[in-house]
């Protein structure tokens, strides 16, 4: 497996698809081209040149880091890989005063083996509430 950490030679439609079929939504590659160029860290796991895994980090640099948008390709799940790109991320933002992210509902696990805690005071305004109230993510009261 090989790791890459910048975005040059990025297929941004392979990682729409990798998306897609993580399963983590629909994104389309001109978004991602934009959230990954504006994210602080970024990491991209590769095997045989295939875009097996990705993650970003919105980072200011001191004080908060968020880790954000990790999916690993389902051939490639219960690998490592996605531990692997968490704890590189992780040690990208070693340094800040916190590390967050929020996980999709049913793997609160995994980040609690990696060393994350459960918020208490988290709150979030999605574009579609409805969809995230639907899928879990936040709660409407």
């Amino acid at each position: 497996m090989d790791w890459k950490s910048d975005l040059d030679g990025i297929d941004w439609d392979e990682l729409s698809n990798l998306y897609r079929i993580a399963p983590l939504g629909e994104k389309r590659p001109k978004d991602l081209e934009i959230a990954f160029s504006n994210s602080r860290y970024t990491c991209f796991a590769l095997d045989s040149g295939k875009l097996i895994g990705a993650g970003r980090a919105l980072a200011d640099g001191i004080d908060c880091s968020y880790l954000c948008d990790v999916a690993v390709h389902p051939e490639y799940q219960s690998q490592g890989v996605g531990t692997a790109i968490i704890t590189r991320l992780k040690e990208l933002s070693a340094g800040h005063r916190k590390i967050i992210l929020y996980a999709n509902p049913g793997k609160e696990r995994f980040y609690l083996k990696l060393g994350f805690l459960r918020m208490r005071t988290a709150m979030a305004i999605f574009l579609n509430q409805e969809r995230a109230i639907e899928s879990g993510l936040v709660d409407k009261d």
